[in-house]
């Protein structure tokens, strides 16, 4: 597995230039990547019964737990076929919607689409916390760059950004509950904090872990109050659209709660709060979808209220909700990549994404696609849509949550219904125009439509094969034991029967009065706010009008304010910590010896800072300063450290030289800028800075010395990094980093002034 990974980042990277020296066939030529893995996942999976679950393990960070450990198990053996399976379809799909547009955007579109499988592949393998995580943000990151493909629109840029701040913020959050699962257990395997679900439970910390965690997973799967960010990510292209925003990305925060619902369900609020926030998502999303008239924006918002359905899933009690989950996910997977392939399709061949403004007549292997696809999303006969809705109403009608859920799945699944009526029949057969077909289909963007939908007739006719190869290994593992499976289209005359019949009657009274509800809602312009991104602008508005009277208040380019901030920060932060304290810093008043050259060059180093304070000269300033440098290289060289002695001495040479070069072509003498009132303020934050730091030292030198650093550098500097030289050692080896990065700041300083000197003209002489 640990091979396939590499060899999906490896392909696609090279995507890019396959897919530019094959164009306009390249998406076929880089559809046998993904392909390939299908295949090789599909044979690691065919092994599971007997095994179990099959884990590779390579060592990463040993000193803090982190291994690149991957695990596939019947779950994650589900999302890797959905990942794979969809993904050849989709390269398929672009390298067809791309042909009428320049190589380099059909490369650049197909390497991203790779990358991008490639983190869903590493998000769902990963059975160490930390690695998983690291996936997951790649998904958030690659995801921003695909919503905002077409960088040249606006809304694109926004709807990008709107979408990694979003689950860019989640992802902070999830990591914090990682990071205290972590110090809880010592342990970021996540097969082991299953294992321990006990002990962690037990921990103070269990709690706040959970919320993180849920929040991490709301934001990635659009829940409520996080659900607007999904529709306006319809500004991707569509096969991001089919891929990322209904097939695959938007279930990986279903995928982590489903991962976590063993461990959390001995917390009461765990399975209530997903019920709760998955019925009002479900709830948002039906009423904002007959509200929209975007082909791809009507999807999008169902999309939502389909992963509020999961997640509302994922809180019932009862094994039947887990059957019923893992049958949706891959029935959703199914019609809805197929609906957003026939609306990308549609959209393309005649410019126009408003559903009443389209009429695609000569589309028909379109037309059949969207209506198999539809046929399933509506529950319908013989498909699997049809076996997944039994299974959702059985679960609720087993559960314990009450008939409120009951009846918010019967409404949300008859807007559900409603709208795939709608995709199905109105674009192609009820449009009052007959649209210009500007690009006509072609086998590479019907293909991938006519399979999916196929697939969904099929497991509803013959689900046995789906049932013993997907659903029953995927069911043993979020139940922690075997259920007996068995899907069929007739069960009898049933309340689930009942229930699917009402959704169906519901559903063509909701086609039939389409346009007045659209219209009605549409109006309400106070609805759409509230239940739309009005919040995230107005909180993103807020936060940049304080960013920037902060930066108005902070960097207002008056060098003597930033001084002045820090010294001022300073001393209320030490001035602070040393009254909460309750103690007073001790101050060594006796002992030592009176060294007469420290004190003659302490004494010139004074009058070197007082003559830098008086004399209206900037040149005689800096020299004055170099005086104060100089004298802190002497303290050194009498104190026995020659090294730093040395140090100081040529970093102070190097300085004088580049200040003074650099003075030499500004004038000798600047005007005053500071009011009286202004120097009085400076006096006083010197005079306190000054005190603060003599205090301080004074204090560090009275209390006793603790060496065990020491002990431990001049110990392990020869026997490790092999000097005698123990402060040599320190810079060099122990604090390497520290030291590359002053040596960089050094250097970029130094072509900074270069730069100045280079453009600034010379002082003129007097004459």
């Amino acid at each position: 597995m640990l091979a396939a990974l590499l060899v999906s980042f490896l392909g696609a990277i090279l995507a890019r230039f396959i897919v530019s020296r094959t164009f306009p066939h390249g998406g076929w030529v880089a559809a046998l990547l993904p392909a390939g893995l299908f295949l090789f996942f599909l044979a690691k999976g065919a092994s599971l019964p007997e095994v179990g679950a099959i884990t590779e393990t390579l060592e990463w960070v040993p000193a803090l737990g982190i291994s690149l450990t991957l695990r596939l198990d019947g779950f994650a053996l589900l999302f890797v076929l959905l990942i794979t399976g969809i993904g050849t379809l989709v390269t398929i799909y672009a390298g067809a919607y791309f042909s009428h547009s320049p190589k380099e955007e059909a490369a650049r579109f197909l390497t991203l689409i790779l990358l991008f499988m490639t983190a869903m592949l590493g998000t769902v393998l990963s059975d160490n916390l930390i690695v998983m995580f690291v996936f997951w943000e790649a998904t958030s990151l690659l995801s921003f760059m695909l919503i905002g493909f077409n960088s040249h629109r606006a809304q694109a840029r926004k709807a990008a950004l709107q979408s990694l701040i979003v689950t860019g913020g989640g992802g902070l959050a999830l990591f914090g509950g990682i990071l205290l699962i972590g110090i809880t257990l010592g342990t970021f395997s996540l097969s082991e904090v299953a294992q321990r679900a006990p002990e962690l439970l037990a921990s103070p910390l269990a709690v706040p872990a959970m919320i993180l965690i849920m929040l991490g997973a709301f934001t990635k799967s659009a829940q409520l109050p996080f659900h607007f960010w999904l529709p306006q990510a319809m500004e991707a292209p569509a096969p991001a659209s089919a891929f990322l925003h209904s097939a695959t990305m938007v279930k990986l925060g279903v995928y982590l709660l489903a991962r976590f619902d063993l461990i959390f369900e001995g917390i009461p609020a765990f399975g209530s709060t997903l019920v709760i926030v998955g019925s009002l998502t479900m709830l948002v999303a039906a009423v904002r979808a007959l509200s929209t008239d975007g082909f791809k924006e009507v999807l999008a918002h169902s999309t939502v209220g389909s992963l509020g359905v999961l997640v509302m899933l994922i809180g019932l009690d009862g094994d039947y909700s887990v059957t019923a989950l893992i049958a949706f996910i891959i029935a959703h997977a199914l019609y809805k990549a197929a609906l957003f392939f026939c609306a990308g399709t549609t959209i393309h061949a005649v410019g126009e994404g408003r559903l009443s403004k389209i009429g695609a007549r000569r589309l028909p292997m379109t037309t059949l696609a969207a209506g198999m696809a539809a046929i399933s999303m509506a529950g319908l006969p013989p498909t699997l849509g049809f076996i997944t809705k039994e299974y959702l109403f059985e679960s609720q009608l087993n559960a314990s949550s009450g008939w409120v859920v009951v009846a918010v799945a019967v409404l949300v699944n008859a807007v559900f219904a409603a709208i795939a009526g709608v995709a199905a029949i109105r674009p192609y057969y009820l449009g009052k125009t007959r649209s210009e077909i500007k690009h006509p289909e072609t086998l590479g963007l019907y293909l991938g439509p006519l399979v999916l939908g196929g697939l969904g007739f099929l497991f509803g006719l013959a689900p046995d094969f789906l049932v013993r190869g997907l659903i029953q290994p995927a069911n043993d593992v979020l139940v922690g034991h075997t259920v007996d499976l068995s899907f069929s289209l007739w069960h009898g005359f049933t309340p689930m029967l009942a229930l699917s019949a009402t959704v169906v009657a519901f559903a063509g009274g909701l086609i039939a009065y389409w346009h007045r509800i659209h219209y009605a809602l549409s109006l309400n312009k106070g609805l759409a706010r509230v239940l739309g991104d009005f919040g995230f602008n107005a909180a993103f508005a807020g936060l940049l009008r304080l960013a920037e009277r902060c930066t108005r208040f902070l960097q207002n380019g008056d060098q003597h304010r930033y001084t002045s901030t820090v010294a001022a920060a300073v001393l209320l932060i030490i001035g602070y910590g040393v009254l909460a304290s309750g103690t007073r810093p001790l101050i060594a008043m006796t002992g030592g010896r009176f060294d007469a050259p420290s004190i003659i060059v302490l004494l010139l180093m004074c009058l070197g800072a007082f003559a830098a304070t008086r004399t209206p000269s900037l040149l005689r300033a800096m020299i004055a300063v170099g005086v104060v440098g100089f004298g802190s290289a002497l303290i050194f060289l009498l104190n026995g450290a020659p090294d730093v002695a040395l140090t100081q001495f040529s970093v102070e040479v190097l300085m004088v030289l580049i200040l003074v070069a650099l003075l030499l072509r500004v004038p000798e003498r600047a005007a005053s800028t500071r009011e009286p009132r202004e120097k009085r303020l400076d006096i006083l934050l010197s005079a306190g800075f000054a005190l603060v730091v003599f205090v301080a030292l004074a204090a560090t030198v009275a209390l006793p010395l603790d060496g065990r650093i020491s002990e431990f550098y001049a110990a392990t500097s020869y026997l490790e990094a092999h000097g005698r030289n123990v402060v040599n050692v320190v810079l060099v080896d122990y604090r390497a980093i520290d030291t590359l990065g002053e040596v960089i700041v050094v250097a970029f300083a130094a072509m900074s002034v270069w730069g100045l000197l280079r453009v600034m003209p010379r002082r003129r002489a007097a004459p």
